[in-house]
Formats: C-alpha cells, structure tokens, sequence
C-alpha cells in the first residue's frame, strides 16, 4: 500500500512546500492537492493558492513524489486545456503525475467566477465527455470527438504524456453515476471513506466494471480518511463519542495501525491522510512521522 500526504490549500506556498520535501525525505510516497479557488464558507476571503500552479513548483522541486490533483473539478477548465497542462506537468516531473477528475461540486466558486454550474446530472454527462477527450489526447496522433458538450477537430497534443498512460484518476463515490463513468474510464479511484465505506463502495465499482467487461484488478483504489492518532486515552475517547462528519481514522499507533491493514485487506492502494488535524507545523511533522514509522512501515 502507499501512503500520501494532502496538505491543507489554505497554507501559503512556502509552507507547502516545506512539507511535501519533508514527507519525501522520510519516505512518504504522493503528494495531494485540492483544486478549489476559495474556501466552501461564507467567508471566501482566505488565502487559496490555484491547485495547478502549485502542483507544478512543488513536482519541479521534489523528485520521487507521484503529484496529483484530488481533484479537479471538471467545470473549471476545457478537457483539453485540463489535459495540455497535465502532459507538460508529466514532463516536468518526468513521470510522476496524476490527473484527478472529478464532476465539479462547489457552487460558491462557481457563483463567484461566473461559471456555470449546471445540475448534478449536466455535470455528471460533460465529466463522462470529458474523460473520452483526455483519454483520445493523450493516446491519438489526431483526436477528433463530437459530443453534446466537448467537441475536438483533428486535434494533436504533443509532446505527450511521458506515463503510458498517464492515470486518469476519477474522484467520488455516487453508485449509480460517477461509480459507472468510473469503471468506463478510470485508471486510478479515489473517495473518502471508512474500511466499511470502502468495502460497500467496491463492490458496487466491481459490478459496474464486470457489466462492460472490464477486470476491475485495473483500477487502483484509494481512501481518504481525517487522522486523529493519540496516545490520550481520554482525548480518543471524546473523538468516538462524537466523530467527526467526514471518514475518519481514530486511535493510537497500534489502533490505527489495524484500521490501516482493514483497508489493505480490502485492496486499497493508496492511503491519503490530510494535515487538516494535525495542528501546528511542528505537531503536524511529529504526527506524520509517527504515522510513517509506526503504522506504515510496520
């Protein structure tokens, strides 16, 4: 199993990139960032660097670390300006990019940056457009598409990708949509989730893989869970009484090491752990070194 980082995109720059050197150095394996423009609040005045340009100073400066977008919401840019981008990235990187996709969920920066928001199930039909145009791009000489929402003429991106293929990695867990565009087009799928959720979640991926014939062995899965690690009894104790809205992962190195392995035992690939409670940087550090010598390489 690997073990990424997320770091919060409300740190400056130079905070960010202090980390993703760190977790490199002491043996993390990816780095993780949101692509939002502002906070999900009513406030939307804190800082909030833009997801691309950053994962691009941080992949030129690191140089083991997979990079990728967790993830980028398809409203914000053409499919085809998203895969250009990417391309070039893989090549800064020489190989280390992934392209996280995802339909789009946020209305405040949308209502903000005037654009169009669509409903659930628009966004849902241009994000399956969408992966058949990255996908021709990065593959095609000339890829030419005619969709209802997307269109391509004889278009050429070059150079391409440095990864054959580069992944494509679709974020979300809705079962009767996102789940099928998924299996369709995915090399890589991510969502928030407990070993329960996880479980659940799979099953339902690996139908919709068998129904077009698909082996779902070829899509790698990952997780995302809240890390609250603590030898404080009572502290974890308060934590499980009333836990936190989103998947969480709660304990003591031992105790999270066994949740950890639920999620290996399942197949999950890839484990991705924000510093959104992590607290303070020298906290932070202390806790993901913990994490890393304690509970991922045990």
């Amino acid at each position: 199993m690997r073990f990424s980082f997320w770091p919060n995109p409300s740190q400056p720059y130079a905070e960010v990139l202090y980390l993703a050197r760190h977790v490199e150095a002491t043996g993390w394996d990816g780095l993780w960032y949101a692509d939002h423009f502002m906070p999900n609040a009513e406030d939307t005045s804190a800082p909030w660097p833009e997801a691309w340009t950053t994962l691009t100073a941080i992949g030129a400066q690191v140089s083991r670390l997979r990079i990728g977008t967790l993830v980028s919401g398809n409203t914000y840019r053409h499919p085809a300006v998203l895969a250009k981008m990417a391309a070039t990235l893989d090549h800064i990187t020489d190989g280390r990019v992934v392209l996280g996709l995802g339909s789009g969920w946020q209305e405040n920066e949308h209502q903000q940056y005037g654009i169009p928001f669509h409903t659930v199930a628009e966004r849902l039909k241009r994000l399956d457009e969408a992966c058949a145009v990255i996908k021709a791009l990065f593959t095609d000489t000339s890829a030419s598409f005619d969709g209802a929402y997307y269109q391509l003429a004889s278009a050429s991106l070059e150079p391409k990708p440095v990864q054959r293929p580069l992944p494509l990695l679709i974020g979300g867990g809705g079962e009767q949509v996102t789940l099928k565009i998924t299996a369709r087009w995915a090399d890589e799928w991510n969502v928030w989730g407990t070993p329960a959720i996880l479980k659940h979640k799979m099953a339902i991926l690996d139908d919709h893989c068998r129904a077009i014939d698909r082996d779902p062995k070829t899509i790698q899965r990952s997780a995302v869970a809240l890390l609250f690690m603590s030898d404080d009894a009572k502290f974890l104790a308060g934590l499980r009484a009333r836990p936190p809205q989103q998947a969480a992962i709660i304990g003591t190195p031992e105790e999270v090491a066994a949740t950890v392995a639920e999620y290996a035992a399942l197949g999950v690939d890839e484990l991705i752990v924000p510093d959104f409670t992590l607290g303070p940087r020298d906290q932070k550090v202390a806790t993901l070194n913990r994490f890393i010598k304690e509970v991922a390489r045990r």
